[in-house]
């Protein structure tokens, strides 16, 4: 695993957006580009052209910016939809169709001999343009197996450099995933991106399991954004592959929570304290127990530093705080505390701390140590 090369392809700019009531302006589109640039993401998948208006512009403005990441437009199986990304300067395109039967049927009202005529005309054409082709197969995890091992043989035959496997509304399970791209990998060589939804909760294990199976794409979304419960997340795949699987993609991970709370701030969604990675909680100490061991040695509690993904490592004073804590706490601040002293006050407060029904600011601590101790 750690020799592996595995390439991140983030879609928070056409997937993120796509979440229920969700809309970037322009400047923040460019913005969370350039950020992603920065971090080290391979390929950027910007928007869908064909839309038009601003959508068409945002894409044209992240083309010109010059970054080093791939820029890919999304597009139906349509030459219009792929001409409006060739207008826009893109060098790569995803070209997405439905490879279920319950999509054929309902959603396309098509047939499977369609789906592959369709895919194949599409991809001939944007590969006769030069471009990069991603061939999405949409709600894969529910396809049919034979088919979908058809459907990848025929877009590698017409010149897709990868099929983009699409678990759309997120049923599967890493042992499930492990298995079915063992299956495909095992017919038909060629590259497999992890496209996988969390409305199971499983969007990153399901992403890692492809990847131990073989895959070496995965796309992501910064904060897990995207449609219902959203896609797997930029910052816990990339620090997965690093500190479970051994795979460092030398990602500058230090930003990653200045880019977490850009994307919440310009989506209007809130940045969790108990958020995987990025959270204000993670390097959050509050159980005596927890924070005694973590003021001994961090390791003892914590999964990495918390400088690692721009974070640092808080002391937090509540109900379920110990005499360690609270020393360590004081001392911030020059006070020694004796054995007895600390004991005494811990009792003050935790009972504040149960009446009050949270922690307590630093200044409360200060005060109840003067009301108690008179100094």
């Amino acid at each position: 695993m750690e020799k592996r090369k595995v390439k991140i392809v983030d879609t928070t700019l056409r997937d993120g957006e796509q979440t229920a009531g969700v809309v970037f302006a322009n400047r923040e589109k460019v913005r969370i580009a350039k950020f992603l640039d920065e971090l080290g993401v391979d390929q950027i998948e910007a928007g869908v052209p064909i839309m038009g208006g601003d959508e068409e512009e945002a894409v044209k403005e992240i083309c010109k910016a010059g970054l080093k990441a791939s820029i890919m437009g999304w597009n139906r199986p349509v030459i219009k939809d792929i001409e409006a990304s060739l207008a826009c300067g893109v060098d790569a395109v995803a070209i997405s169709i439905s490879t279920s039967d319950l999509h054929i049927e309902h959603k396309l009202q098509s047939t499977r001999e369609e789906v592959l005529e369709k895919m194949v005309k599409a991809i001939e054409f944007a590969k006769k343009e030069g471009m990069y082709v991603s061939a999405n197969a949409e709600d894969a995890s529910r396809s049919d197996m034979d088919f979908l091992i058809n459907f990848t043989r025929a877009v590698k035959e017409a010149g897709a450099d990868r099929l983009r496997y699409c678990d759309t509304v997120g049923i599967l399970d890493p042992f499930a995933t492990y298995e079915k791209i063992k299956t495909i990998l095992g017919k038909v060589n060629i590259n497999i991106e992890m496209h996988t939804h969390n409305d199971f909760g499983m969007a990153t294990a399901n992403a890692i399991a492809g990847v131990k199976a073989g895959a070496n794409y995965v796309g992501v979304t910064v904060i897990g954004l995207g449609e219902r419960a959203g896609n797997a997340a930029l910052e816990e795949v990339v620090m997965a592959l690093k500190h479970i699987c051994g795979i460092d993609l030398s990602f500058k991970t230090e930003l990653f929570r200045e880019v977490a709370e850009y994307v919440s701030h310009a989506s209007g969604r809130e940045l969790p304290a108990w958020k995987a990675i990025v959270g204000s909680n993670m390097f959050a100490h509050e159980s005596g127990i927890h924070a005694d061991g973590a003021l001994k040695n961090p390791r003892t509690y914590e999964p990495f530093r918390p400088e690692e993904v721009g974070l640092d490592r808080q002391i937090v004073i509540g109900k379920h705080s110990g005499t360690a804590a609270l020393k360590a706490k004081f001392a911030e601040y020059g006070i020694h505390l004796g054995e007895y002293q600390a004991k005494e006050m811990l009792a003050i407060v935790r009972s504040h701390c149960v009446s009050l029904k949270r922690t307590l600011f630093d200044k409360e601590l200060m005060y109840i140590y003067d009301d108690y101790f008179g100094k």
